[in-house]
């Protein structure tokens, strides 16, 4: 666990997805950044033993902005596919990182949890073959 977290410094993990992809990613969505609600941040969470490495994609409202009001709970399944976030990317580059042949890992994302108005969660976690 502690090679892991030192591999994925907050530094390193605003490299694997950096802060500009959420203005990135609402432009492209509503035709201007300013209209997304939240910044999604990625987050290391941990890795037991069974060769899954845990992240969150967070997302964190906006100032001025609603988080609770904006239709979350769908959002694994867009997030999945968009080719601006590149999740599918996002996973081979965090291979790439430990060493780990790409084609040997495989990802999910899990549901959209509810930490508190302010702040949801998606789950996000890459297996190691």
């Amino acid at each position: 666990m502690e090679k892991y977290s030192a591999i994925f410094s907050r530094d390193a993990l605003d490299d694997l997805f950096p802060k500009d992809r959420s203005n990135q990613f609402f432009d492209a969505l509503f035709g201007d950044a300013s209209e997304g609600a939240y910044d999604i941040v990625l987050e290391f969470v941990g890795a037991p033993a069974d060769n899954t490495l845990h992240f969150k994609l967070l997302l964190k409202q906006r100032p001025g902005k609603c988080l609770a009001c904006n239709l979350t709970y769908g959002l694994p399944e867009v997030f999945s596919r968009h080719p601006i976030l590149d999740i599918a990317g996002v996973a081979a580059k965090i291979a790439t990182l430990i060493g780990h042949p790409t084609d040997q890992t495989e990802w999910k994302l899990g549901t959209t949890q509810s930490t508190s108005s302010e702040l949801h969660s998606i789950p996000f976690t890459v297996r190691l073959h």
